[in-house]
């Protein structure tokens, strides 16, 4: 393996996951949402295949996604993984936690400043982790509850039962809606927990950072500016980090890798020192395939909000690092097939480094659960991503046709991620990496991660982003 000599490391200090679950949210996903305005019924379905917190919590993706199972484990376990649950599985893990529907009530309670959520006073009393969260007026006996519901405020429900409610943030604006509002603050509410519990994890102040980047996909704003953002600045006000600025990426599903490489830069350029590269769940996507689950007898598997944050700083000796010479986008004019996107992002990066496609250890792609998307029809998302650089492998010379299924197992993983756009896209398997990496167990990883910015009906591209992370030897 050759290397170039210019070789620019920025250090990767961490990473924090988190996931809320949320079974009583999954109604607000936008999929199941519309579904139920046509057929009524179909609520009455979902909400009878919901899973307790207990389920969540043991089932194995979820598992690896919090880093208490690595992705060989989850390979070699029964399936389905939803009937197999894992016996003595908890809710923390070495870079992560699940965070039950009332604690993360309690999150969004806490996150509003604007009086947009409120409990039943009577259930709230009884919940211990909101007791010091609701801020005055947030706070209601039964019937305003049930009142301010039949004017048009989302119902929130727990065990079934109406226990709060999230109002609209003007009565003229849909860009203020319930329900958008609802998705904007869980975004920020769960990336904020994120962060402050990386900061836990390695402690280190909040009030360090100097720099947030949100690559969530929401979009913040009013009637006058749909998607204004800043998010950033308001998760990392509710972190506490007093002394940051910060600003949003959007990309779609490679926000985060092109978020990284826009910190990474940021310490390279000397402007910041610590950056909190962040993302909330998007509970737009919760429940997209629950009909399909429905229809397979399968419980609602898309009932998380996952959420990362990871903490960016100046390269030091024997922490795993990104090479930020190895950084790679989609162009404009570069071909969006598989083969092409494989070219752009894994082969020509590592070229110019002097690396062959079999020098790189392993590659995170889109780590998306198969047990999610397979019924469905999505395909397996993973193993078609580790098939074409296995294929591209062979055109080159590097490995033989025969060695394509041994290049997807050594150097790829089963999915575990949940469905959640962002999440999945490589950034899932930084935690695992940089264990493996500071144990030495592998030399380095090449994250990759596409985007589908014809989602948004402006251009007809896709999109994609690149860089490889390697431990500091020198």
């Amino acid at each position: 393996m050759q290397e170039t000599s210019n070789q620019v490391r920025i250090g990767i200090e961490g990473v924090f996951y988190s996931l809320a679950h949320v079974p009583e949210l999954v109604r607000y996903g936008s999929k199941p949402a519309r579904e139920n305005t046509v057929n009524s019924s179909l609520d009455d379905r979902l909400t009878s295949r919901l899973r307790s917190f207990a389920a969540a919590v043991a089932y194995a993706p979820h598992q690896v996604f919090i880093g208490n199972l690595s992705p060989e484990e989850l390979r070699e376990r029964k399936q389905p993984w939803y009937e197999n649950l894992i016996d003595g599985a908890v809710a923390n893990g070495r870079f992560g936690d699940l965070v039950d529907q009332e604690s993360f009530y309690a999150l969004l309670a806490k996150a509003d400043q604007f009086k947009l959520v409120s409990f039943d006073e009577a259930w709230a009393a009884c919940q211990s982790s909101l007791i010091a969260s609701p801020k005055a007026g947030q706070l209601k006996p039964a019937g305003e509850i049930a009142a301010l519901c039949g004017n048009g405020a989302l119902p929130l429900r727990s065990g079934g039962k109406l226990v709060g409610c999230f109002e609209a943030g003007h009565a003229e604006d849909v860009n203020l809606s319930a329900d958008i509002l609802l998705e904007n603050l869980a975004a920020k509410a769960s990336a904020a927990h994120a962060l402050k519990s990386l900061c836990a994890s390695l402690n280190v102040e909040a009030s360090e950072i100097d720099h947030v980047i949100s690559c969530s996909e929401e979009a913040v704003g009013d009637r006058y500016n749909r998607g204004g953002g800043n998010l950033a600045k308001a998760i990392a006000e509710e972190a506490g980090c007093v002394n940051a600025a910060g600003g949003d990426v959007k990309s779609f599903c490679a926000g985060p890798m092109v978020a990284m490489v826009h910190g990474a830069s940021l310490i390279q350029s000397g402007v910041c020192r610590n950056i909190a590269v962040v993302a909330g769940g998007s509970l737009a996507k919760l429940g997209m395939k629950f009909q399909s689950h429905l229809e397979k007898g399968m419980p609602v598997l898309e009932d998380v909000l996952a959420s990362f944050a990871v903490l960016l700083s100046p390269a030091r000796k024997g922490k795993p690092c990104i090479r930020l010479d190895s950084a790679a986008f989609h162009r404009v004019g570069a071909p969006a097939s598989p083969q092409g996107m494989a070219e752009a992002l894994a082969e020509a990066p590592l070229k110019r480094l002097g690396i062959m496609l079999t020098d790189v250890d392993r590659y995170a792609v889109e780590l998306h659960n198969p047990e999610i998307t397979l019924p469905s029809g999505s395909g397996d998302v993973p193993r078609a991503n580790y098939r074409t650089l296995a294929a591209l492998a062979v055109m080159r010379g590097q490995i033989k046709k025969e060695q394509m299924e041994e290049f997807v197992r050594e150097r790829g993983m089963i999915g575990y991620a949940p469905t959640q756009g962002h999440i999945p896209s490589a950034v899932s398997y930084l935690g695992h990496a940089l264990e493996a990496l500071r144990a030495r167990e592998i030399r380095n990883v090449l994250f990759i991660s596409k985007g589908s910015l014809f989602l948004g009906r402006m251009t007809q591209l896709s999109d994609g982003c690149s860089f490889l992370v390697e431990r500091n030897d020198t």
